[in-house]
């Protein structure tokens, strides 16, 4: 099967698709050369999906501004160029099938696709549409997606497929091997242990209350990991050169292998970004979500309601964020045994554990 993957700009277009091509390659059904990705030069996937193997070709694309109106002429100038260019790779690789998650250049080249004739889909992985998809929706042979609140903003009903994250499948596969606490970073196993982090490059928001908590929350009897970000680091270690906040609060930079540590948390502390929830609902994690405001369409509050709403989270906006509610949300995971384990079911629940797995079966039954 040959395909053609599009999606671009954050983790959450991104991880999905590296997340199918890995299974993929699993199950035999899609060599390395059976599979491109194509995305933008400046978008995070040009770091990330070369690093993975993957080839990669560029289209120049951007998005309309809503402020400058007299601009967009130029992006409609763009968007026919690169249909045209979405025309060359597609006629070039000659796919059986084309999938998009979002990004506008995805909207270029899957709209080609299936003017073309050729099979295609979306996956959707946030509770509210982005543009792309929205548009895509009217063109594509199906509509795949997380949540049930993203599907009622589709008018395609017939077309829409439930399939889940396909990052929950992956971090299942990846969870296997368990970061040792102890030897790592010479914490107590034994412990409950809760995660604050806020991405890889961090979150200014959640990194302040921490520093705001930490006099009381080393007074815990729960030991926390907090993940500051590869940008905050240097700075909050500074401050802290001669602060003495115990042995029960480990200050790190960044981990890489979240899937390793995730299984040892009793609690997360996080941004409602599509992947990171996709991560933790896979595994049965609790979690108290801090949703950036600084997104498009507030979607992560909408992601983080959501999770709510099913009984998986708890959500504090960032305007209403202070210590006592911040500490005393991470107190009752921890300390009320049948509140966490109600949370804990709740989040697997909506982790789905063959989401790359349903993806990939939608994919092959457009391509036959």
């Amino acid at each position: 099967m040959r395909i053609i993957f599009t999606g671009g700009g954050t983790g959450g277009h991104i991880y999905p698709i590296m997340a199918i091509i890995e299974r993929l390659k699993e199950r035999n059904l899609a060599t390395n050369d059976e599979i491109l990705f194509v995305g933008t030069k400046n978008g995070l996937e040009a770091k990330i999906v070369p690093a993975a193997g993957v080839n990669f070709k560029t289209i120049e694309m951007r998005g309309f501004s809503r402020k400058h109106i007299i601009s967009n002429f130029a992006t409609i100038s763009l968007f026919l160029k690169a249909t045209k260019k979405a025309q060359k790779i597609i006629n070039d690789f000659k796919p059986d099938i084309v999938m998009g998650t979002g990004g506008y250049v995805s909207g270029a080249l899957v709209y080609e696709a299936a003017k073309l004739k050729i099979p295609t889909l979306i996956h959707e992985s946030n509770s509210v549409v982005g543009v792309a998809n929205k548009f895509l929706g009217h063109y594509v042979n199906k509509i795949c997606y997380t949540f049930d609140d993203a599907a009622k903003q589709f008018s395609e009903k017939k077309k829409l497929v439930k399939t889940g994250n396909p990052r929950s499948q992956q971090v299942l596969n990846l969870s296997s091997t368990k970061i040792d606490l102890q030897s790592k970073w010479g914490l107590n196993p034994q412990i409950p242990t809760v995660l604050v982090f806020g991405g890889s490059r961090g979150a200014l928001a959640i990194n302040r209350i921490m520093l705001k908590s930490l006099t009381r929350l080393e007074t815990k009897p729960y030991q926390v990991i907090w993940v500051t970000g590869t940008y905050y680091y240097q700075k909050i270690a500074e401050k802290l050169t001669n602060v003495n906040y115990g042995e029960s609060i480990k200050i790190l930079p960044y981990v890489k292998d979240m899937p390793a540590l995730l299984p040892k948390m009793i609690c997360v502390v996080s941004r409602s970004g599509a992947t990171s929830i996709a991560e933790f609902t896979a595994l049965g994690v609790p979690a108290i979500l801090i949703p950036s405001p600084n997104v498009t369409n507030n979607h992560q509050m909408k992601n983080a309601l959501d999770l709510e709403k099913a009984g998986a989270a708890t959500v504090i906006a960032e305007s209403e964020l202070n210590i006592n509610n911040f500490i005393s949300s991470i107190d009752h995971i921890v300390l009320d045994r049948k509140y966490y384990t109600e949370m804990s079911k709740a989040s697997k629940k909506l982790g789905v554990s063959d989401a790359s797995d349903e993806v990939i079966r939608v994919m092959q039954d457009l391509a036959k």
